[in-house]
């Protein structure tokens, strides 16, 4: 019989630094990050209990459901859930704040009937979302700064990089990821209040300064990938900071 598959905009997320907070506060961040989650699927059009949801421990992995738009798990999801973690976060104490990397791919996958989802595209999610560049550049990211997003180059080239309202392509910048067998380009977005025309990072492959950029694009911070695991982060006119940070 032939293999039926099914195209599948998949999404993953990992809380910062959950290790180690003891199991009152572990259950409460995987709460608090289930509920905004939720709350931002619903907020963007998306039926959350139409989509398939596989718990990782830290973290949880979502399979949108058949003709769901690449471009809505971008804006408006990523934006509520990083609205939603900061309000959380204000009131939260040291051990129950949440940060989040998520990651967003798509590609064919096998759905069985009791709703199990396999297939490379998943693989190559989980990479994305264990990308060192990413952890790196959240960890030296401000406090506001709760949600670190990484696209494939497949859902940068179908989607972020047209632009479509309320994703602006200037706030994605290139990142190369080497996790395990998988080598490959991705681009990395910071959701913070900040976010906005003028917060743009350098592409890093160029690994271009602030200098580099036309005026208008010149930030008052930025990051960028360094060779390995270090990220670089600068101030406007000011010296360069390289930061190596080991796995949370």
């Amino acid at each position: 019989m032939e293999e039926v598959l099914v195209y599948r905009a998949l999404l993953a997320v990992d809380i910062e630094r959950s290790a180690g907070r003891g199991n009152v506060a572990l259950w409460q961040i995987r709460d608090a990050l289930r509920t905004a989650l939720s709350e931002s699927f619903e907020e963007s059009g998306i039926d959350w209990a139409a989509c398939s949801v596989s718990d990782l421990g830290d973290g949880l992995r979502v399979v949108a459901p058949a003709g769901v738009r690449k471009a809505r798990l971008i804006h408006p999801l990523v934006h509520e859930l990083a609205i939603r973690l900061r309000a959380h976060n204000r009131t939260a104490g040291p051990l129950t704040q949440v940060r989040v990397r998520v990651a967003l791919h798509a590609g064919e996958v096998r759905a069985a009937t009791d709703g199990e989802v396999t297939g490379r595209p998943l693989e190559v999610l989980a990479r994305l979302l264990d990308a060192a560049a990413v952890r790196g550049a959240l960890a030296v990211a401000p406090p506001e700064v709760t949600t670190a997003l990484i696209v494939s180059q497949h859902v940068y080239e179908e989607t972020v990089r047209h632009g479509y309202p309320g994703i602006d392509p200037e706030l994605f910048h290139r990142i190369a990821v080497a996790e395990k067998e998988y080598t490959t380009d991705a681009w990395l977005h910071l959701a913070g209040p900040a976010s906005g025309p003028r917060q743009h990072g350098a592409d890093a492959e160029t690994g271009g300064s602030p200098q580099d950029l036309p005026p208008a694009h010149r930030t008052a911070r930025m990051v960028n990938t360094a060779s390995g695991n270090g990220v670089v982060y600068a101030t406007q006119h000011g010296t360069q900071n390289i930061h190596v940070h080991g796995r949370t």
